[in-house]
């Protein structure tokens, strides 16, 4: 039996989930047993009620424009929640649609604006208004190589999406970008981070290819969870690049 326990909300995982991001999930259960710990999700969906002093740990995945559609109507719903999740240092995932619509807003591809929840400060445009500085792309699609300026950590990944997204006030990128297109394809960032949150458009999944991301997350959400805990092994785990 774990010495640890940590729960997880997947919000929307029966619609936001086009792009396998359920892999992260696996990742961190792969990553939480080395650390003597497991972790039981919850998929957080349409009408449920979210608290967030229930859970230690949290995804939002990616979907097609009518998921997001579908998943938009319902998230403020939830905004209170997670928005004290997010603040109280918690640590969350966003991949591609659910980095969108934890920002202001998101414009899809048929250019509907479409409101997200506003808990982070970024904002994504779609690039069919940009085409002619894009040279005629209306998706940027490739493998990317960013690095992270704070830790000086290469993460590599997958980017499948027509938005672009720009980021706002406290955000910093998970990473610049090195090769690929990023958030914009103008500014070199990739992502963002406020305070254990972490937003990017990496498909792959992005933690079965970046562990010490998973790390992060698992030592932020057993610090919060297990205060006087000696952490001490987990903090020593060695993660092996799997590019």
């Amino acid at each position: 039996m774990a010495k640890y326990h940590l729960r997880l909300a997947h919000f929307y995982g029966d619609l936001m989930n086009t792009y396998g991001d359920i892999g992260n999930i696996i990742a961190l259960r792969y990553y939480a047993k080395m650390m003597d710990a497991d972790i039981a999700v919850d998929v957080i969906s349409i009408d449920d009620q979210f608290n967030p002093d229930d859970y230690d740990l949290a995804l939002f995945g990616g979907g097609q424009d009518y998921e997001q559609m579908v998943v938009s109507k319902d998230l403020p719903s939830k905004k209170a929640g997670i928005e004290k999740f997010i603040n109280d240092g918690k640590p969350f995932l966003a991949v591609c649609g659910g980095y969108q619509l934890l920002g202001k807003y998101y414009v899809g591809a048929d250019g509907e604006k479409i409101p997200g929840i506003g808990v982070l400060d970024h904002y994504t445009t779609t690039q069919s208004s940009h085409r002619s500085a894009m040279e005629n792309q209306s998706r940027f699609i490739g493998n990317v190589l960013i690095k992270d300026p704070r830790t000086g950590e290469e993460y590599h990944g997958f980017e499948n999406h027509n938005g672009r997204t720009f980021l706002g006030k406290d955000e910093q990128p998970l990473g610049i970008v090195e090769q690929g297109h990023g958030n914009n394809g103008e500014d070199k960032t990739e992502g963002a981070v406020y305070k254990n949150t972490y937003c990017t458009y990496f498909h792959g999944p992005i933690l079965t290819r970046n562990g010490e991301i998973a790390k992060k997350m698992l030592l932020a959400a057993l610090k919060n969870r297990y205060p006087d805990a000696d952490l001490s092994q987990a903090e020593a785990l060695q993660i092996a690049p799997t590019f």
